[in-house]
This record gives structure tokens, C-alpha cells and sequence, in this order.
């Protein structure tokens, strides 16, 4: 059976890890704060005191975290006695499914043991489309090493084959500047529809049908996440690769604008944050 490290049991990791539990896999979890770590004992995860010891004896090593900067830390450490890079079995596979750049992404597989790979692992999709084994995971990095860790990526969703390490990374970004300009879009549509007396239930009915179609239906999702915070963390890193993007750049603005950084993306289109 495949030994697998969860590193990051945020909203995101954490749903990964149960999902994975779920489906029969032996799963080791870590988190910063252990508290959300633990919460997923009683599911059947073994708690990892330290990411050391959660990789130790991992054939994946599942890293779900905030940005690349939390990325680097957790994996290399601070102190390279104690950095997990240092424990991972030869032959190990570091699934990076965290939202980062390309450049980084290639700079961190640039900093694994020859030992070791890693996949380009980006995800499209939220909580609910975790539970439901249906995420998009964007794989970057040698087929080889794909179809290693295909059977178990197969229990959260669809494998897409992207190019080599970095090119799952890009593509992510590019589904996520669409995301958050799509969402920037129809906040000032419905801000149009209230300053021309337009019922926003009525103006909601009429554009899902049209292009907004696809955003509305993840708006109007209750069981999705996706803070703002994040958003614009991904928004920022699409616009230092492409700065002459005028409607991204109004949307990020929008982004840091919004008064939750918490909440989740769908709260830019609430009367109060408009």
C-alpha cells in the first residue's frame, strides 16, 4: 500500500486527506497549527508531530499549503538537520499542489535530491469538489512519474497532463486570473443592475444564461472556499507574469479592496462589499 504524507491540513489539505482516507489509503498528516491536524484522527489519519516525521517513511508526499515562501520553510526547513528533504525515501514522489509560480515551482524540484521528484500538482476545484473526487489536478513533471502516482491521485478527481514540471503551475494560474476577472465582471454587472433598478434576483436569473453563467453557479455555491486572500495571492503572481493586463490588474485591486480577506470569493458580489 502507498504510505502517504499530508503536509498542510488547511480547508484544502485537510479535505484531501479525508478524501484520501476515504478511498483506503494509509494516510500521515501535519499541520502549523495542530489542532486542525489532529481534528483528523478520528477519520484514520496518524498525526505527525513533525513534517519530518510525517515524510519519513511517505511514498507521495501530498504539500498543500498557502504560497511558496510557506512551501520552501516547511520542506527545506530552516535548520537543514531537522528539513524534511532530508528524510524522504529515495524513489519519493513531493506532490506540490499548492497554488505558487511557475518559476518557483521549478526552483523548488531544482532543490530536491536527485532521489526524489516532484509533481506540478495544482488543483481546480473547492472542498465540496474534493468530497466528491472530482477535482482537476494539473500534472506537471515526467509521464513516468505521473503514472507512479496516478492510481492515487485518481481517488481525488481527473488527471490533466500539462508538460513538464511548471506547466501545471501555469495553467492553474491561467484558470484563476479567469476566475477572478469573471467575478470582478459581475460585481460591477450587479452594481449596474441596483443603479438602474434592476432586481438582483432577477438580473441573476437573466445572466446565467450568458457569459457570466459559470461564475454565478460557483457564486451562488454555499459549500465552496476560496478566501479572498488567496485569490489575490494568485491574482498578484498572474500579473507579475503578465503586468499589461488591465482588467486583471482592476480586479486585483477589487481583491485587496474587500474588507474579509477571509471570506470567500463569492462575498465580492454582497450588497456590503460592493
Amino acid at each position: 500500500m502507498t504510505e502517504i504524507a499530508v503536509l498542510g491540513t488547511g480547508h484544502m489539505g485537510a479535505a484531501i486527506a479525508r478524501r484520501l482516507l476515504a478511498t483506503g489509503h494509509r494516510v500521515t498528516v501535519w499541520n502549523r497549527t495542530p489542532a486542525r491536524a489532529d481534528a483528523l484522527a478520528d477519520a484514520g489519519a496518524e498525526i505527525a508531530a513533525t513534517p519530518s516525521r510525517a515524510v519519513a517513511e511517505a511514498d507521495l508526499v501530498i504539500i498543500m499549503l498557502t504560497d511558496s515562501a510557506a512551501v520552501e520553510a516547511v520542506l527545506f526547513g530552516t535548520d537543514d538537520a531537522d528539513a524534511p528533504v532530508t528524510v524522504l525515501r529515495a524513489g519519493a514522489i513531493v506532490v506540490q499542489m499548492s497554488t505558487i509560480g511557475p518559476d518557483q515551482t521549478r526552483a523548488i524540484a531544482g532543490r530536491l535530491p536527485d532521489s526524489v521528484a516532484l509533481l506540478d500538482a495544482p488543483v481546480g476545484g473547492s472542498v465540496d469538489t474534493v468530497e466528491a473526487g472530482a477535482l482537476t489536478i494539473f500534472a506537471g513533471g515526467p509521464p513516468a512519474i505521473i503514472d507512479s502516482a496516478e492510481s492515487t491521485l485518481e481517488s481525488l478527481g481527473a488527471i490533466r497532463r500539462c508538460g513538464p514540471v511548471g506547466a501545471g503551475s501555469s495553467l492553474k494560474l491561467v484558470t484563476n486570473t479567469a476566475l477572478v476577472t469573471a467575478f470582478g465582471a459581475l460585481h460591477d454587472t450587479l452594481s449596474v443592475a441596483e443603479a438602474v433598478g434592476v432586481d438582483r434576483a432577477a438580473a441573476l436569473d437573466v445572466l446565467r444564461t450568458g457569459a457570466l453563467g459559470g461564475v454565478i453557479t460557483r457564486a451562488t455555491r454555499s459549500s465552496a472556499s476560496f478566501a479572498i486572500s488567496l485569490a489575490c495571492k494568485d491574482a498578484d503572481l498572474a500579473r507579475g507574469a503578465a503586468p499589461h493586463t488591465p482588467v486583471l490588474t482592476a480586479a486585483t485591486h477589487l481583491l485587496h479592496d474587500a474588507a474579509d480577506q477571509r471570506a470567500d470569493l463569492a462575498t465580492l458580489i454582497d450588497r456590503e462589499n460592493r
